[in-house]
Order: C-alpha cells, then structure tokens, then sequence
C-alpha cells in the first residue's frame, strides 16, 4: 500500500543546519580566479548568506507539498530487503493518461519533475494533444527513498525497484523518461522489461560505443561539437566522476557535516552543466536542501557511481541494445552529443528532436521544449502513439 507523504523537516534539522552555515569558514581564492578552479568564492558568500539570513525553507516545503502529490511504498528488492521508496504520483485529468515513468540522476532528484508535470497530465487545451500519468521515483539513497544498507545495489536494483513501483501501481505497461543516470535506468527497463512492460523509451542523453569501421568524416559540425564538448569534460569536468567512483565514502564525510561543502559540489555542476540557465538563489537552495535534508543523508545518493562503476555495468561498457522504440531530444549543451552512425549501439530510434538551447538539466531548464517532444512521439500521429494498450493520452 501506499502511504501520502507530505515534505516536514524538523525544527531541530532546521536549526542544526543554521549553526553549521553560521560557523562556515571559506578558503582563500587566487585573483581573478572566475570558474577555472571551481566555484568563485564570491558566488559561495552570496549563497551562504542567503541561506543563513533569508532563505525560507518553510515557504520551499509548502510550495512543493502543494505542488507535488508525494507517497511512499515499500518495495521489496532481490537480495536487499524491503525499501521504502519515495515519490510523486500525478494522474493525468482523464481516464487514458500514458504511463510514464520519469527516473532521475545525479545531482538531481524527483524535484527535476516539478515544471513537467502540470504540462504533461493537464495537456494544452489542444485535442491533439496527449496526456500523461506521471510518476517521478525517488532513486533509493536520494531525496526522501530509504537507502539500500547493503554493498552490491547497482543498476540491476534501480531498475528493479523503479519496475516494481510501476507494476505496484497498477501500470503493467508504461513508457519511460530519464537523463542522466536516470537515462541508464531506463534504458536497462527497456532492455530488461521491454515489449512485454516496458513499451517505449524517451531520453534526453545518449551514450554509445562507436561502431567498427566509423567514418568521423561524416559527423556534422554539431556532432562534432558534442564529441569535442566531452572531450573537454573528461579532460577538465569529470573528477567528481572518479571520486565517486572509487571512494565514496571519504567523500561523504564532507558532504555529509558541511552544506557549505554540499552548497559548492552541486552548485557547480548546476551552472557548468546547464545552458546559461538563470539560477536564483533560492532555486539553488532549494534544489541542494533537497540532499541536505534527504532521509539517508547526502552521502547515499553517491554511492551508486561505485557500485555500477564495480558490477560490470560502467559507462562504456557493451551490450545487447534495446529493441522497443525510442526518442531522444539533444539539447546543445549536455555533457555528450553522439553522432547517429553511433545510434545502432543505443537502440531502436524513432523519434529525434535537436534544439538550440539547453543543457544537462532539460526538464527544469526547458520543460516546455521536452514535454513539446514526448507528446510528439507520443500523441497522434507520432511514432508510438498508441503504444500503450488501452491508454493513448486521450479522452
């Protein structure tokens, strides 16, 4: 069964985090620093003053209890136990709403889903347009989902825990929406439960080996630019990556005791992975409240970079693709762009959308543009309409 949840830290979780933001101490910075070498201490003063002097939590917590119907369920997971696992739950206003699962990544968290889904379950008013139920998991280790107390949840769990949530809920089919580790969950939901549940895949990230033979002199300028752009991560980006991967732990301790250490490693992935999105204040506190504030502690939500990076399954690594349909939006500022003669080594794509604006995080900076895609591959007239036995995402 599932039980309503509403977002209630505590007045004595609330004070704590004031006294340790009021103890900060900040490091020196070189002149003219700006980004090179992380966060410019200037952003991070701002920030922290804030948090300390005007920041209201209260108001952030009302705002998402009010905008986001939230539950918990146990599900029981092979090996590990049961797992009381966070998440939001929106019907569509009518009786066919296509089942879609949306699954996030790091550093993100069911927060990502709050500007999609007032668009993908009211629609636009137009008759062509689908509608959507929409259930936006809270991975385990992430936002309010108990952690798995176990080593070894790796890929293999997420998906089977997402799965079951959706079966629970009485969708025996549905589709899936995901970016970055979100996108390698659903994509391992396709390979494992595609056709018979799992009935088509959308997501904004891809990830691919090159084929044998691959010619690079027909990739366009903008593949060209999206190879380079990762290129230029791996180079300079991704020792978060390696962090993550290998001790985690002895990272925790720091992001666990300080939120000023928390504030600096997720507020610069916010702006160096996004497209000149306009952060406010309030939107970064919020979103990193989110693991300050998490049911596990901040320290859970890393820990699966290691454990998928240790069971076979990292990044890079080969495999069957999944045969059931799917679209991808690419956004010009995520992480990768892949050319399409790597596409074979994805899947089956049947959708394809580029657009000229936007980053790492499409649901929160360009809701519109994504949604605008789904119901596209998903309403009349696209690709996959009707994919979903019974529910078309129309009255």
């Amino acid at each position: 069964m599932s039980d309503s949840f509403k977002i209630a830290v505590s007045s004595t979780a609330l004070s704590a985090l004031k006294s340790r933001i009021e103890s900060a101490t900040f490091p020196d910075e070189l002149d003219d620093a700006g980004w090179a070498y992380g966060v410019p201490l200037a952003d991070m003063k701002r920030l922290v003053a804030r948090w300390r002097d005007g920041f209201d939590w209260r108001q952030e917590e009302q705002k998402l209890n009010n905008e986001l119907p939230q539950f918990t369920r146990d599900i029981e997971v092979d090996g590990f136990g049961s797992l009381n696992v966070h998440y939001v739950y929106k019907k569509s206003d009518t009786g066919a709403g296509i089942p879609l699962l949306f699954v996030h990544g790091w550093p993100g968290s069911f927060l990502e889903s709050r500007k999609i889904i007032p668009l993908l379950t009211k629609g636009s008013g137009d008759s062509q347009c689908p509608v959507f139920d929409v259930v936006a998991i809270s991975l385990p280790g992430f936002g309010f989902s108990e952690a798995p107390k176990k080593k070894g949840f790796s890929l293999s769990q997420y998906v089977e825990v997402s799965h079951k949530l959706m079966i629970a809920l009485g969708y025996t089919e549905y589709v899936t929406q995901g970016g970055d580790f979100g996108s390698r969950v659903t994509a391992e939901i396709a390979r494992r439960y595609g056709g018979t549940h799992s009935k088509a895949w959308h997501t904004n990230v891809l990830f691919s080996l090159p084929p044998e033979n691959d010619d690079p002199s027909i990739y366009t300028a903008s593949e060209k630019e999206g190879l380079a752009r990762w290129q230029e991560f791996q180079r300079s980006g991704s020792g978060y990556f390696q962090l993550h991967s290998t001790k985690p732990q002895t990272l925790g301790y720091s992001l666990a005791d300080s939120p000023v250490g928390l504030l600096a490693w997720i507020y610069e992935k916010l702006v160096s992975w996004s497209d000149n999105y306009p952060w406010t204040d309030d939107e970064v506190l919020t979103w990193v409240s989110i693991y300050w504030f998490s049911r596990a502690g901040p320290a859970a939500s890393i820990r699966f970079y290691y454990e998928v990076a240790h069971s076979g399954q990292a990044l890079g690594t080969k495999s069957s693709p999944p045969t059931i349909p799917m679209g991808c939006s690419l956004f010009p500022k995520e992480l990768i762009r892949i050319p399409k003669s790597w596409y074979p080594g994805v899947g089956d794509v049947v959708f394809e959308a580029e657009h000229d604006k936007g980053g790492h995080f499409a649901a929160h900076e360009q809701p519109e543009l994504l949604v605008g895609d789904l119901r596209k591959m998903f309403g009349k007239g696209g690709p996959v309409y009707g994919v979903v036995t019974g529910r078309d995402g129309y009255n």
